[in-house]
């Protein structure tokens, strides 16, 4: 089934409109959150709890905030997934000091042979000044090398800016 990646800043709307997408899709499945999150802190408890908020009981939500390709490789033909989001995914993993190329290879594999519909949710994070320190850049590098993996492995990608979706692929 064909799989779309959806970029934005922060607060840019792509969540939303993965999650209208989503809804509005024909399925005999089920509706699934797939969320990377994990409340570390008070201030990350409230978004996961808004996040929540925004979905009605429709939704399934996955926790996969390491083991991604499992998750994606556990939904059903009938499915409409999103997946929320990737950039903390790769936060995940980079903490942990995990093979994040390794990581990748497995999760483009699983997005591309997914029976389901599927959503996936990533920060863009190149457009900004460069970080002061080798973790941040690291991991803005990382982004930006994940995103044109997946964006070339994609059916579709949809940069969403100021909630309008810009169809970048597709």
């Amino acid at each position: 089934m064909a799989w779309t990646l959806v970029l934005g800043g922060a607060r840019s709307g792509k969540s939303a409109y993965a999650r209208r997408e989503a809804e509005a899709a024909p399925r005999r499945g089920r509706l699934v959150m797939i969320a990377t999150a994990e409340a570390h802190d008070s201030e990350m408890a409230e978004r996961i709890a808004r996040h929540r908020a925004e979905r009605d009981a429709a939704w399934a939500t996955l926790e996969a905030p390491r083991d991604l390709a499992g998750a994606v490789c556990g939904l059903a033909p009938d499915d409409v997934a999103v997946v929320d989001c990737l950039t903390l995914w790769l936060s995940n993993l980079m903490l942990d000091e995990a093979d994040v190329g390794a990581n990748l290879a497995r999760l483009a594999s699983a997005l591309s042979a997914s029976p389901a519909r599927l959503l996936v949710v990533s920060n863009e994070v190149g457009q900004g000044i460069v970080p002061d320190n080798a973790l941040a850049r690291r991991f803005r590098d990382e982004a930006g090398f994940m995103h044109q993996r997946l964006a070339a492995a994609a059916d579709r990608v949809v940069l969403v800016v100021a909630g309008l979706p810009l169809v970048l692929k597709g």
